[in-house]
């Protein structure tokens, strides 16, 4: 029975890297970013939250779109008994609502990514400044 307390067990390399790896997750970094990170990090801040915003506008647009389509072209119509006329003309407004919708997609991600720019330009230009001398 003594034998089993002196016991010891070691994992393997792999697991020890495993091991590791985890345990890095953890840790709490007390390492400053370098410049040219902080750099990268602030350049891409500005074309993901733009980006962000216009997909959300474009797959709405797409969606209500999609509904009015479904409006036009399908048996919807017998849904609305006495107002059997009325499903194409309000399937073809919704449709050209959506179509608006995502069509501003574009010109929303220009105008995000433009003010995103001046707001962040002061701190790209002094990190830039610092990274040329």
């Amino acid at each position: 029975m003594e034998n089993k307390e002196n016991f010891k067990y070691t994992y393997s390399a792999k697991e020890q890297d495993e091991i590791k790896t985890i345990r890095n997750k953890y840790i709490v970094s007390e390492e400053k970013e370098d410049k040219m990170t902080q750099l990268r990090r602030l350049d891409a801040s500005v074309t993901k939250k733009a980006s962000r915003a216009s997909l959300i506008l474009g797959i709405i647009g797409v969606l209500i779109m999609g509904i009015g389509m479904s409006l036009v072209m399908s048996d919807f119509s017998k849904i609305f008994g006495a107002y059997e006329n009325i499903a194409t003309p309000v399937g073809i407004a919704v449709g050209v609502v959506g179509i608006v919708l995502a069509c501003l997609a574009y010109p929303l991600y220009n105008r995000i990514a433009k003010k995103e720019r001046a707001r962040i330009a002061p701190e790209i230009i002094r990190l830039s400044d610092e990274l040329m001398k």
